[in-house]
């Protein structure tokens, strides 16, 4: 591994490309690393995971949208958008839009958390797209969605964005480049170019996921992948990029992030080293905010030790600041504790969250947040009893570097009307590698057929299943079949809009 410096540099300063951090993570794209077997495992388990929760959103509104727009501009050879017919082939930009609106909308695919926030199964939508419209084998495939994984992370480990109100995006739209670039084994100068001007263009406010949260959380990470594309193909045909994008000093880091005196300590793959960090995210057993999953599971585990709930009098969940300040009663949103919330807001709250599964004893992507489940009289008096305190130790925890340290839990402290104390607490989910049932490869099959049941034909099933758990084998014909066809969906395509 290298230790990369990254800071502040005058204009004068005359910083070489070499030493700019945009460059180390180029570097790190056109290094050719092997694959180890684990990762091509733990690759693949994610393909199925993202196509798991984009068929259970299909017929959801954004999604509907978003695929109708894709689908103005057909390409040859193109890619597959989900749910189509496998001869409709798109442009792969306004596929990766499509397919990716429809992987982010339930909010139920990975996550790594760390300095920042991060969903990089996001990565893998553009980069199946680009593989399908250049005829890429599998096995490259896999080692791209590595690399791609590899620079977000290493990215969110370090730089904190959601600390200045800049969306995660930020760090997806340089590894959605930078994935690219090793797909398409382009030289380090090019992707260098594509990964500042992702940067450039994806510097978006965190405003989409405070307050009111509107449909946009699920269309953020489709655009910086959109504009991703965009980028490799403007840098391939000799386009440059600003610079120093990071380090400038009127660069993101000056501008945007920690100001002219900061300096970051960002940890790289040496060039050539396997790129591993997609061993360190964890994917969803709920389709909540994964700062919930813990809680979720805890509140299950908690619910046969209350009895009567209206007999509770206060619930105080002591947890980290991210949790507290994200979805917890630190953000100071009222909108976290309004029934007539959209269901992006209620995804972010805890309070209404660890309400419903004490009640129900499960969670569910659809029916947990449905309209007339948030109205309940008895679910609204339970949820704003619920309040969240910053705990030091659960904070320390969530940012630690140690894996068997690390955690985003919390613990509960419920007082019932009679004044008797009910505690519990839970470091990680069930789901997670170190939970009580870790997710392996039989896990990601089960939730994509449940999520798949009665919406993908049992035979399409099968046939996407089959090829997906040995992608890192397909050749270049064959990854145009890694999508799954659901028939009739092209022909309730809506109308409107301006293209």
């Amino acid at each position: 591994m290298i230790d990369h410096e990254v800071r502040v540099h005058p204009s004068s300063d005359r910083l070489p490309v070499t030493e700019q951090l945009a460059w180390k993570l180029a570097e790190l794209a056109s290094s050719r690393a092997e694959v180890e077997p684990a990762v091509a495992e733990m690759v693949e388990n994610r393909v199925i995971d993202n196509a798991s929760v984009a068929a259970a959103s299909l017929g959801r509104r954004p999604v509907v949208n978003a695929r109708a727009q894709a689908l103005r501009f057909p390409s040859t050879p193109g890619s597959t958008v989900f749910g189509c017919s496998r001869s409709t082939r798109l442009s792969p930009e306004w596929a990766a839009w499509a397919n990716g609106v429809a992987v982010r909308e339930l909010d139920f695919h990975d996550t790594f958390l760390a300095a920042e926030y991060s969903h990089p199964g996001d990565n893998i939508p553009p980069l199946l797209a680009v593989a399908q419209h250049r005829g890429r084998s599998g096995a490259e495939l896999v080692a791209a969605i590595a690399v791609a994984y590899e620079v977000q992370v290493d990215l969110a480990r370090t730089i904190s964005l959601h600390a200045h109100s800049i969306d995660h995006i930020a760090h997806l739209g340089p590894s959605v480049a930078a994935g690219i670039g090793a797909l398409l084994g382009l030289d380090t100068t090019v992707i260098y170019h594509a990964i500042g001007q992702a940067l450039h263009v994806t510097t978006a406010t965190r405003q989409s996921r405070k307050g009111e949260i509107s449909s946009w959380k699920a269309y953020a990470p489709a655009f910086a992948a959109k504009v991703a594309i965009e980028a490799v193909d403007r840098a391939m045909r000799g386009e440059t990029s600003p610079a120093p994008i990071y380090e400038g000093e009127e660069g993101v880091i000056a501008t945007m992030l920690d100001g002219p005196d900061a300096r970051y300590c960002v940890r790289l793959p040496s060039p050539g080293e396997p790129n591993r960090a997609i061993l360190d995210t964890f994917t969803k057993e709920h389709s909540a905010e994964y700062q919930a999953q813990a809680l979720i599971d805890l509140a299950k585990r908690l619910r046969p030790r209350l009895g009567d709930l209206s007999q509770i009098r206060s619930i105080t969940i002591h947890t980290s600041h991210h949790t507290h300040r994200v979805i917890g009663t630190g953000a100071n949103d009222p909108q976290k504790m309004d029934p007539g919330a959209s269901r992006e807001t209620l995804d972010h709250s805890i309070m209404y969250i660890f309400a419903v599964a004490l009640e129900d004893g499960f969670w569910h992507e659809v029916s947990s947040y449905a309209p007339e489940r948030a109205a309940r009289p008895e679910t609204i008096a339970l949820w704003h009893k619920v309040r969240t305190v910053e705990d030091p130790e659960w904070s320390r925890r969530y940012l630690s570097e140690d894996p068997a340290e690390k955690a985003f839990g919390g613990r509960a402290e419920i007082v019932l009307s009679d004044g008797t104390v009910v505690e519990d607490e839970l470091a990680v989910a069930d789901a997670h590698a170190l939970g009580a049932r870790p997710f392996a490869r039989p896990d990601y099959l089960a939730k994509f057929r449940r999520l798949t049941e009665g919406v993908v034909p049992d035979e399409e099933r099968n046939r996407f299943l089959e090829l997906a758990e040995r992608l890192r084998s397909c050749d270049a014909s064959e990854l145009e079949g890694c999508t799954f066809v659901v028939p009739g969906l092209e022909d309730a395509t809506p109308s409107g809009g301006l293209f």
